[in-house]
């Protein structure tokens, strides 16, 4: 069965685009990957063994899915068919089993290529299944998107997810060196101008080629200079899905970045998300939540200059309020840092659910009526203000609950003078009780 999506009737003598013409004919051919091709890579222990389960290839496009897929499809024998989720429905999926099954009946397997396999929705992903498990297909999807998230526990469970990389730079230029071999020419750049069109391809090979393909039609006298090259050429778009995985990746990174007091690597960050058009008021939104949760009370002023940084945006608007953002970055990084807020949030949290409706002891009960002081609420009460050092020392949480410490400053930034006022406060409590 040919691919549901061929293009019927085109002759061979039409001309090919370069990626196709340089398409890998065995797997050792492929660039990159080595860390699933290779012998004792997971793909070559596999083969090695004649032992080929299900797979999931994630990765970004343009790294060798599809090429891989059909490569893995001649080494084992196998019919290879390829479908997309985007333009394939139920009654395609059920032509496409039913083939697979005849041909299972005739003595030979066969190989379902499905791309972009994360747009199925549940029901479809579990049609797959029971074709999954008598044989009569061997799944090889392609996905760009984080399969944990996209994916049925149930089909990731008889699939083995296989992470595929972006190429490197050293991978681009031999792509480019095969493709100045079947195109029999060099192509018109200089060094520098070289290495910003394999920059310019973004780790995606197929993005490579089609730039070559470019490049090469010019007609020119001497080698351009990377100046030049960026007047003919836009960089490719980086990738960047503003609700995908490379979303919650790159926030990620600026989040620890911050925490690790690391503001170059922080502005990049931050940067690499404006440039993937991210909503600066994300932005703002997530360096709050950093100044409350990283810096907290060992700079208090961290999350005013997070606020008014947000409000300063709101008012200019981009790019010049972005200005206002990315000194917020720095100030954050900068801070000295503290957790210790955050960690007695949580353990008193579980503290209340555990304790359930203790109620808090009566000496701290206002009694305004008669029946309730009768009761003996407020009865023992101690005035802090009337106390020695303006401190009681009275135990406030419930009867026969021994008293929580969830608090613990550190000795960084403004908690080193809270850290010394909690030590003097219990050292008082101590001395009282």
């Amino acid at each position: 069965m040919a691919d549901l999506f061929d293009t019927p009737g085109t002759p061979d003598t039409a001309p090919r685009p370069l990626a196709d013409r340089l398409r890998p004919r065995a797997l050792a051919e492929v660039i990159g990957q080595d860390h699933i091709l290779a012998p004792d890579a997971p793909l070559g222990v596999m083969l090695g063994a004649n032992s080929l389960s299900s797979l999931v290839f994630w990765g970004p496009p343009g790294v060798g899915k599809t090429t891989i897929a059909r490569l893995l499809a001649d080494e084992t024998d196998l019919h290879f068919v390829q479908i997309s989720a985007i333009f394939t429905g139920v009654p395609e999926l059920r032509k496409v089993f039913e083939a697979a099954k005849l041909r299972r009946q005739n003595g030979r397997g066969t190989l379902l290529f499905v791309d972009e396999i994360h747009r199925f929705n549940k029901a479809q992903q579990d049609g797959f299944l029971p074709h999954m498990e008598d044989g009569t297909i061997l799944l090889v999807g392609a996905t760009t998107e984080n399969p944990s998230f996209e994916l049925n526990a149930a089909l990731l469970s008889r699939a083995q997810v296989l992470v595929l990389e972006r190429l490197s730079l050293a991978d681009l230029e031999l792509l480019a060196q095969r493709a100045e071999g079947e195109l029999g020419v060099k192509l018109p750049l200089d060094g520098h101008a070289r290495e910003a069109l394999l920059e310019m391809a973004d780790g995606d090979g197929r993005a490579l080629l089609n730039l070559i393909e470019q490049v090469v039609a010019w007609k020119v006298d001497t080698p351009l200079r990377a100046d030049q090259l960026a007047t003919r050429l836009m960089k490719r778009a980086a990738v960047y899905d503003k609700s995908g995985d490379e979303h919650y990746n790159l926030i990620s990174a600026l989040h620890k970045s911050v925490r690790g007091s690391d503001p170059d690597a922080a502005l990049y960050w931050f940067s690499r998300m404006l440039e993937g058009g991210e909503d600066p008021r994300f932005l703002a939104r997530r360096l709050t939540r950093m100044s409350v949760e990283d810096i907290a009370l060992a700079d208090p002023q961290a999350q005013s200059v997070c606020l008014h940084a947000w409000e300063t945006y709101e008012r200019l608007g981009s790019p010049e309020g972005e200005l206002a953002l990315a000194q917020a970055v720095i100030y954050l990084a900068l801070a000295p840092k503290t957790n210790a807020g955050y960690k007695a949030y949580k353990a008193a949290r579980a503290a209340a659910a555990k304790t359930g409706s203790l109620p808090p002891p009566k000496h701290i009960l206002n009694a305004p009526t008669k029946l309730m002081e009768d009761q003996g609420y407020g009865d023992g009460y101690k005035y802090d203000h009337d106390a020695e050092d303006g401190f009681s020392g009275q135990d406030y949480f419930p009867e026969g609950m021994k008293h929580g410490v969830y608090y613990t400053p550190v000795e960084r930034g403004y908690e080193r003078e809270l850290k010394r006022r909690v030590d003097y406060f219990a050292k008082l409590r101590a001395k009282r009780q």
